[in-house]
């Protein structure tokens, strides 16, 4: 009977200190159920949630060429003017001109018919002028259909409170295949910033973009884009159009030319006269395009992009597959917004 008990005992403890060493940490079936675990405490593998907040460099594509003037079928109908004639450019380049005596001589060789012989002397020492005008037409109609803008979008706050901050600091210029960037900064223009602008994201990264008005100074960029992008690619010595035409007129064989063909004057007030018509033929043609900024060409915007965190720290790093939507007006005459591309990376 004692030999039974102490057998029953011995084993009561084997299968005690079997339990006991099952409920160890080396029990791997166990493992973590206690409260210092691993996998409860919320670190490890759970997902960080995104952060929006950064500065971004932001391209934006339009199609305006159909919504505003300034296309090449409004603001370079004075350029066109200077080819379109049979006695042109001479013609038109006579008419500017500042100097009463060459117009007296002028009028005297439209009356006789003198013109067309000094424009065909012109033409020999100028033959790319007509050319070279036909190409800035075709120019300023791709600046305005391949027409973008670069900006910051710098975007503040918290998730569920983001405001954001939309600057414009560029142009960007499509001719042909032919494209670059040119700053507002360089060419002694302001930026344009606009702020308070509210913005949303989801957890998937979809960003919303409240509307906001971008007023914007289109004949200036139009002239930027003409003294930057178009003149440069016609004439790399030329960086305005009166640098342009000086190169394609020579002044002093116009004057003896004239003077050989109208007489009256002699080939240095010719010449001078040459000069400053060709000076004037530059003030007009920018003045007309200056006349476009008599009212502001305004871009009603609300935007929508995907924020992407291309490395994994939960800060959106990229703004892909970006969309503009709105309005454009000119003064008071709105039109829909043409569909309109962006994209951004951060800064």
């Amino acid at each position: 009977m004692k030999t039974t008990n102490r057998l029953a005992f011995a084993l009561v403890l084997a299968l005690g200190a079997t339990t006991a060493a099952g409920c160890g940490p080396g029990d791997p079936s166990h493992a973590g159920d206690d409260d210092g675990g691993g996998d409860d405490d919320g670190g490890g593998s759970a997902q960080r949630p995104l952060d929006a907040t950064g500065t971004y460099t932001v391209h934006s594509t339009f199609d305006i060429a159909s919504k505003v003037p300034g296309t090449a079928g409004t603001v370079v109908n004075d350029i066109i003017a200077a080819t379109d004639g049979g006695d042109d450019p001479t013609a038109w380049l006579l008419q500017q001109i500042p100097n009463s005596a060459v117009q007296d001589a002028v009028s005297f060789a439209e009356e006789f018919n003198l013109i067309k012989p000094l424009n065909d002397e012109v033409l020999s020492f100028a033959p790319d002028f007509v050319t070279t005008f036909i190409q800035i037409g075709q120019d300023f109609g791709d600046i305005t259909k391949n027409f973008g803008l670069i900006e910051t979008l710098q975007i503040t706050g918290s998730p569920g409170n983001y405001t954001a901050t939309h600057t414009v600091t560029g142009a960007h210029f499509k001719i042909g295949t032919l494209e670059a960037d040119y700053l507002l900064k360089d060419y002694g223009a302001q930026n344009i910033v606009v702020d308070n602008i509210g913005v949303t994201m989801d957890s998937t990264g979809a960003i919303t973009i409240a509307a906001h008005d971008i007023p914007l100074t289109y004949g200036q960029l139009l002239k930027i884009g003409l003294d930057g992008a178009i003149i440069p690619l016609i004439d790399s010595k030329a960086h305005d159009l009166n640098s342009l035409l000086t190169d394609l007129v020579d002044c002093d064989a116009l004057g003896q030319a004239a003077a050989d063909t109208i007489g009256v004057l002699d080939a240095s007030t010719y010449s001078a006269g040459c000069t400053l018509g060709l000076s004037a033929a530059a003030s007009f043609i920018y003045g007309e395009i200056d006349k476009i900024d008599g009212s502001a060409l305004k871009f009603n915007l609300s935007g929508t992009t995907k924020g992407l965190d291309t490395n994994g720290d939960g800060s959106i790093d990229t703004l892909s597959t970006g969309a503009w939507s709105g309005m454009l007006s000119y003064g008071s005459t709105p039109s829909p917004l043409a569909p309109s591309a962006f994209s951004g990376t951060r800064n």
